[in-house]
């Protein structure tokens, strides 16, 4: 899934019925959501989040600069917050499935249309600048809005998009790229704001200014104070005290978890805490995080327990939650919390059908599900079994050289394992577009044309999901093999029913390569298709055969 957060900031946080004019547009994108509207009175600024995949957020993001443009008069505009613009600013972030490049050129892709459709002037920030100096928000924020008019006139200053000429009433539009950033608070056992500050000191970036033996603060030639610093890089903290808690809390902002993560930082400062004497208790979490932040952290604190990390999604975050402490001031929920699944529709699948469940929807007169989707359960189940070989071997006494051979398998297989359990679906559904295509009209001649196409096509995409069941079906071999080799021995059989799972898979996903083919007649496609797929089914048949020979040999010394 590909996911993008988009959080631009307009230079209206008063008057209501201009806020909900720009969120509607942007609402009104499909495949977008809406996930937090923030006015503020005296900033006279609202903060807006939404995600959604890369095109859908680039047009909302486009939607909502021209709305702004249109019911926000900055001529007019007051406000505490720093602008130079009716959208001051807008930050692509990339979530789950992009890069930061991905978003860099939406931004600068976005950046072309406001400054051609919309005549707006444009700045690229952060990640998308252009020019080093142009980096930092703050920099061209300088002057604000009042002083803009002048600042265009400065060569050096000209936008990155549209012309040099000052609109009054938009103003100039900021649009960059950025990490996401995580809010996230750590609790002590204390109510003293002081201690938890001289934590939040330590910790972040930026550090504390450095005191001589007599406690001065130590400045430089020019009289600014030098700065010790902190133990993270990306990481902004800060003391406070919460009177709905009754408690003091580190106040944090990643900007970059995937350089700092948040279980490094958690762990420190318990670390630092005990040595003040003080305890934390738990943390909190402010708004939305992306899932990988939360498996990391499952994964750390599985490792640090001298456990396989090669398991479920759903146990690696319930181990980041315990082991962080997240519920320690108010209920998490994951589905709630983690922004990936924001998207997720209570949608039947065949993979999330019990086994009876998806044995009788099997078992009826509709041809889908079929052979292919068994052929991906198949697959499933044989990346599932190697996994549990691997988790069964971490750990066990006799086995300690292969703790980290056994944990990479067990976490490629539940990547596996994942991918296979959609392919379930994924083929099924293949298989119902064909039929969808055979069901076009064919009376005009045009529509003729039409339909021939659609059969085609989805013929192909039949084709290929079972082939891609085929291609994995090789990794899953290596897997059990590895299993058999290096795994815990009193589970040898389990690795073989693993291979002789991948086996069938593999198998099964041939025959359906080979039955879609006669259909198509690109002739190149099915020339190349056909070699590919007996190609791969050799080297299964090889590498399946080698596995069963291993497994009895092993079995019969038993």
């Amino acid at each position: 899934m590909k996911i993008v957060e988009c959080v631009p900031n307009f230079s209206e946080g008063r008057d209501k019925d201009k806020i909900k004019a720009i969120t509607a547009e942007i609402e009104g994108v499909a495949g977008i959501k809406l996930l937090d509207v923030d006015p503020g009175e005296s900033t006279n600024r609202t903060v807006v989040t939404f995600v959604g995949s890369p095109e859908a957020v680039s047009e909302a993001a486009f939607r909502a600069i021209r709305k702004a443009a249109e019911v926000i008069d900055m001529a007019a505009h007051k406000g505490a917050h720093s602008r130079i613009g009716a959208t001051d600013v807008c930050p692509f972030v990339p979530v789950s499935g992009v890069s930061m490049a991905d978003c860099v050129a939406l931004a600068r892709a976005l950046g072309h249309r406001v400054a051609d459709e919309l005549g707006i002037p444009v700045y690229f920030y952060e990640e998308a600048a252009l020019k080093s100096e142009r980096s930092n928000l703050a920099a061209i924020r300088q002057g604000e809005y009042e002083g803009l008019a002048e600042r265009l006139k400065d060569p050096a200053w000209a936008p990155d998009c549209g012309e040099s000429v000052f609109r009054p009433r938009a103003g100039a539009t900021v649009i960059g790229a950025r990490e996401f950033l995580i809010a996230y608070n750590i609790n002590l056992n204390t109510r003293d704001r002081k201690l938890a500050n001289e934590i939040a000191l330590n910790i972040r970036e930026s550090g504390r200014a450095q005191r001589d033996e007599t406690g001065a603060i130590v400045r430089d030639a020019d009289g600014i104070s030098i700065k010790q610093p902190g133990k993270f890089s990306f990481v902004k903290a800060v003391g406070w005290y919460i009177e709905d808690y009754q408690t003091a809390q580190i106040s944090i902002n990643f900007t970059n978890y995937k350089v700092t993560p948040i279980h490094a930082v958690f762990d420190e400062v318990r670390a630092q805490a005990a040595g003040m004497g003080l305890r934390v208790t738990g943390s909190e979490l402010v708004g939305l995080i992306p899932k990988d932040a939360l498996l990391a952290s499952g994964s750390y604190y599985l490792a640090r327990q001298g456990k396989c990390p090669g398991v479920p999604e759903a146990e690696l975050i319930r181990t980041a939650v315990r082991s962080l402490g997240l519920a320690d001031v108010a209920p998490f929920d994951p589905k709630k919390k983690i922004i990936e699944y924001q998207f997720e529709e209570p949608a039947k699948t065949l993979a999330g059908m019990t086994l009876r469940g998806f044995a009788d929807e099997l078992s009826m007169e509709s041809p889908a599900p079929g052979g292919g989707s068994v052929a991906a359960l198949c697959g499933a189940l044989s990346a599932g079994l190697s996994s549990m070989v691997a988790n069964l071997t971490v750990g066990k006494k006799g086995y300690e050289r292969f703790n980290e051979e056994m944990s990479v398998l067990a976490v490629r297989a539940q990547a596996l394992k994942d991918e296979y359990l959609a392919l379930v679906d994924r083929d099924t559904a293949a298989f119902n577009k064909v039929m969808d295509a055979f069901r076009l009209p064919k009376a005009a001649e045009d529509q003729a044309r039409e339909r021939e196409a659609a059969i085609e096509t989805a013929t192909k995409e039949a084709t290929l999901v079972p082939l891609r069941t085929l291609e994995a079906a090789l990794e899953l071999l290596d897997l059990a093999d590895t299993a058999a080799r290096d795994g815990n021995r009193n589970s040898l059989s389990d690795a073989g029913v693993a291979a002789l799972a991948a086996r069938t898979a593999a198998e099964g996903a041939y025959y359906n390569v080979r039955i879609n083919l006669p259909g198509i007649k690109d002739a190149d496609f099915k020339a190349r298709i056909t070699d590919q797929a007996a190609s791969l089914r050799r080297q299964v048949l090889r590498a399946a055969d080698a596995i069963a020979q291993r497994v009895e040999k092993e079995l019969a010394k038993a």
